[in-house]
């Protein structure tokens, strides 16, 4: 998220922060403003719900700890009065890898949504953020994730039964939007290297990945980030797309390192990665990172990866969890159909 009105009632505590830590170094106008002692500073722009708050009738969630050093927790969504037993995916919310939490009440809200639709059982990870806990951090966090449960299911653990009795562990997907489309991605090329899927081939395995307006970037500019217009209430520009980059990316990376830009003569070459079967990538017609995207599609496809790509017409980034018009609630219905029969075939 990249442009959210503020409540003007912040704006005491904001001064008062600001006179106490000194010189502002990166920020983010009513997102994030980091200043030279390393104090970081998030102003509450979006509601945090606790996971008993009800957006679907037919969906259970539960906040469960993941790893109790580093504060890793899941929220998880439990389609009820569901047959057979359901795919698993393992979400990664947006935030430019700096803000933005499973408890915010636009990602409660849209994976509720999709687990009852979908019907799959979802898994939404917490993960460390940046500054703080600068990349590969959030990598590390999300393959932990997933080790996690997949130890949950193959060991049978008793306190983990309400969930893990109610996956198919051969239908296993990652998914995330924005940056943690990002880090879906990274996810998969880290499992894909411990051969997590030769491990127990029929009991655990991931079929695909579902990435939704991926964040890449680049230090060459592409058509999209210099000509798209943006409105004020866009959920990403170009300048707070270069000051999450900065924020995330280890100290002196540009925008070229390899967690950034996968297409960059630094990056692994597609056709070295071993990633799971199916790719699904949602691009918005309207985002800066679309070139990006689509860019990001042909290589794959080139590099003998089987690769979808749905283009989602008339809407900007993040637009599945602003919900702000009835069109872009449209088009959030037809990408969560596009999910379904993915993750369902």
């Amino acid at each position: 998220m990249a442009t959210i009105s503020l409540d003007p009632r912040l704006n005491l505590s904001i001064a008062k922060d600001h006179r106490q830590h000194g010189v502002v170094t990166d920020e983010i106008e009513g997102i994030i403003r980091v200043y030279k002692d390393g104090h970081v500073e998030r102003p509450p722009i979006v509601p945090n719900v606790v996971c008993t708050v009800a957006s679907e009738p037919d969906v259970a969630s539960r906040d469960v700890a993941i790893n109790k050093i580093t504060n890793v927790w899941a929220r998880f969504y439990v389609p009820r009065c569901q047959q057979g037993k359901l795919p698993f995916l393992v979400y990664f919310h947006g935030g430019g890898f700096c803000v933005g939490s499973a408890a915010w009440k636009c990602y409660h809200e849209f994976l509720a949504k999709l687990a009852a639709r979908a019907g799959c059982l979802i898994m939404s990870v917490n993960f460390r953020s940046a500054p703080e806990n600068r990349l590969p951090a959030a990598y590390e966090d999300g393959c932990n994730a997933v080790l996690w449960a997949k130890q949950q299911a193959l060991n049978g653990s008793n306190d983990q039964r309400w969930w893990w009795s109610q996956c198919n562990f051969t239908k296993v997907f990652l998914a995330g939007d924005s940056a943690g489309a990002n880090i879906a991605h990274n996810v998969a090329i880290r499992l894909g290297s411990l051969e997590l899927s030769e491990a127990v081939p029929k009991q655990f395995c991931l079929k695909g990945t579902i990435l939704i307006q991926p964040f890449f970037g680049g230090e060459a500019r592409t058509h999209s980030e210099i000509n798209t217009a943006q409105s004020s209430s866009s959920a990403l520009s170009l300048a707070a797309s270069d000051v999450y980059w900065r924020l995330s990316l280890p100290v002196g990376a540009n925008r070229d390192h390899p967690w950034c830009n996968p297409l960059s003569k630094s990056s692994t070459k597609l056709e070295a990665l071993k990633l799971p079967p199916e790719t699904l990538v949602c691009i918005s017609e309207m985002d800066i990172l679309k070139d990006r995207n689509l860019e990001f599609c042909t290589a794959m496809a080139r590099a003998g990866h089987n690769v979808e790509q749905l283009i989602c017409k008339g809407v900007g980034h993040a637009f599945q969890i602003l919900h702000n018009s009835h069109f872009s609630q449209a088009r959030t219905h037809e990408m969560i159909s596009r999910i379904s029969a993915f993750i369902n075939r």
